[in-house]
């Protein structure tokens, strides 16, 4: 029995060896994720900051069980005090804004993601937010910031669209005194008269560099607003 038992050691010793490298390879190919995680500022909203905070506990502990670190950029006070309390957990950088969200607030976490993603800190960045349905209702989103998606969509993890698509929206007004909802629905428009034939005089590498902070402030904005 000992002689079986050590060789089945040995078996599984040797199928760990060999392993190795092409799991050290598949590590070093994508070795760190960065999430931008936006909370709110203050609390007395039910579960929102406590939908996004699990959602992104459970995203930290998906990317650890694969073997890959990852880095956050907290947005938001109640994210802030949240992983104060979690030394554990590392934040390169926490982000506090104005009450309503601006693009220069947006364009202080987007030169933040971009400088990772630049020098190669990072290999991928995920936006961790919560995304609007209702006045009661918010349902709590990570889409892939970062490497761009060939789609030209905002992508979840798993590929899938998370952009806006005749999403509800709500306007708060006053009908005869009394304060009232409106409920709209809000489509994306496409452009048609796009051609597929378009030229552009300068190198595409020079109109993706223009481009690609105007995209990173956008969408962070977008995320922010939501």
């Amino acid at each position: 029995m000992k002689l079986v038992a050590a060789a089945k050691v040995r078996r599984a010793q040797e199928a760990v060896i060999n392993g190795r490298p092409f799991v050290e390879t598949l590590v070093d190919a994508c070795q760190r994720v960065a999430l931008v995680v936006i909370t709110g500022d203050r609390g007395l909203c039910g579960g929102f900051n406590n939908a996004i905070l699990k959602k992104a506990d459970s995203r930290i502990a998906e990317l650890k069980k694969l073997g890959l670190d990852c880095t956050l950029i907290s947005v938001g006070k109640k994210g802030n005090a949240y992983y104060h309390r979690r030394p554990n957990v590392n934040v390169g950088s926490f982000i506090e804004g104005e009450s309503f969200p601006t693009s220069k607030e947006a364009q202080v976490i987007a030169d933040d993601v971009f400088s990772l993603f630049l020098c190669e800190e990072v290999d991928k960045v995920e936006l961790l937010y919560t995304k609007f349905v209702s006045l009661i209702k918010s349902n709590p989103v990570i889409h892939t910031l970062l490497p761009l998606s060939s789609k030209g969509e905002a992508c979840d993890v798993n590929g899938k669209s998370v952009d806006a698509s005749d999403d509800e929206f709500f306007r708060l007004t006053t009908k005869e005194g009394k304060l009232s909802v409106e409920r709209d629905r809000m489509t994306m428009r496409k452009n048609a008269n796009f051609l597929p034939n378009y030229q552009f005089e300068q190198d595409p590498a020079h109109i993706l560099d223009a481009l690609l902070p105007l995209y990173l402030n956008s969408q962070i904005l977008r995320a922010l607003q939501e």
